[in-house]
């Protein structure tokens, strides 16, 4: 393509001057004529010659596009219960009174997980969890263990509605997931993932990112639910403190930093549920002793799940559920489960020795 932009200009040039002289040699077209129209085939050809070196960008617009308007025009397959699709819109006028009918009661963050299994829609035959039961009490600190692609993770992704059970299902306080309206049921988690996403701005505006829809946040709350995690003092210790730009993705701040900016972020919608997916992975020891310090501060009254790589951040765990192949191998405390000698003693003695 790149060579035919730049011949296609000279092709047109040859074209042109064989043809005007053949017409003003055969008295068609007088030299006034060929002059006046010569012009305008060599500024076409140039321009010819330009469309063709943008052909590699054009088709990727066009596959862009394509890409756009198709997951525009997609249905969304998680949806709220008992209600049309049509209904949920926010300028719907049942938008705003299906989201208080079915969540008037007030919440304490009991989970369950009721023979739930799972099959990703892009491997329907390799279940990613199998007939699963988790109970667990508001208040509680639970932590999820076990090998890369065990399921741990996907525990998380249910409990978020990013996809739903194939069989059995997940209740919060009694009810299914699937009968709340998903942004009500979502502003009743806070989620802290292994890699925070961080935004161009102050401090205090990224932790404020995290408020629920139509919540209201002072710079007050702000400082007083860093001040519950354990992280006001570190804030205020930056030069500009609440006032500290964060840079494009965390950039001005480091690992443990960003992490603990993350947590407050979370926290600042008070919710029922405490989502902690590894994030502890990517830090080193002492970034990861503060992280949990501020997440045991996090945690206090409200249930916290944990999914864990590193078993030293969840020892002190109220239960440890150990998955393998999508299925719960075993539970119990860190002693119980070391005592036992299965695959979380096995994991413990790995990283011990590491």
């Amino acid at each position: 393509l790149l060579a035919l932009s730049f011949s296609i200009t000279y092709f047109v040039y040859a074209l042109a001057y064989w043809w005007g002289a053949k017409q003003v040699r055969n008295g068609s077209y007088s030299e006034l004529d060929f002059f006046i129209v010569l012009p305008a085939l060599l500024f076409s050809a140039q321009s010819a010659g330009q469309i063709f070196s943008l052909s590699p960008e054009m088709s990727r617009a066009g596959i862009a596009a394509r890409n756009v308007f198709g997951l525009h025009d997609q249905q969304p397959t998680i949806v709220d219960g008992n209600t049309k699709q049509s209904e949920l819109s926010p300028n719907s006028e049942n938008f705003v009174s299906t989201l208080t009918e079915k969540t008037d009661a007030s919440l304490g963050g009991w989970i369950e997980f009721k023979d739930v299994s799972l099959c990703y829609p892009s491997k329907p035959q390799h279940p990613a969890l199998q007939n699963v039961n988790i109970s667990i009490k508001p208040g509680e600190f639970i932590a999820l263990v076990g090998p890369s692609g065990a399921g741990k993770s996907t525990i998380v992704s249910l409990l978020q509605r990013f996809y739903d059970p194939t069989t059995g299902s997940v209740q919060l306080d009694g009810q299914d997931i699937r009968e709340v309206a998903v942004s009500q049921h979502r502003s009743r988690l806070g989620l802290v993932p292994q890699e925070p996403d961080l935004f161009p701005g102050s401090i205090s505006y990224n932790i404020g990112l995290g408020a629920a829809p139509g919540q209201s946040v002072t710079q007050a709350d702000i400082e007083e639910i860093c001040a519950k995690c354990g992280i006001h003092d570190f804030i205020m210790s930056l030069p500009e403190g609440y006032s500290t730009e964060c840079g494009t993705n965390g950039s001005k701040l480091s690992g443990g930093q960003k992490q603990r900016v993350a947590v407050a972020r979370a926290l600042i919608r008070s919710p029922e549920v405490l989502l902690l997916d590894e994030y502890t992975s990517a830090l080193d020891a002492h970034s990861e002793q503060q992280i949990k310090e501020a997440v045991d501060g996090a945690s206090m009254g409200r249930t916290t799940i944990v999914v864990a790589h590193r078993l030293s951040t969840v020892q002190h765990a109220d239960r440890i559920f150990v998955f393998d192949n999508g299925r719960i191998l075993e539970v119990g405390s860190h002693a119980e489960l070391v005592a036992q000698g299965g695959l979380y003693a096995s994991m413990v003695k790995a990283q011990t020795l590491a």
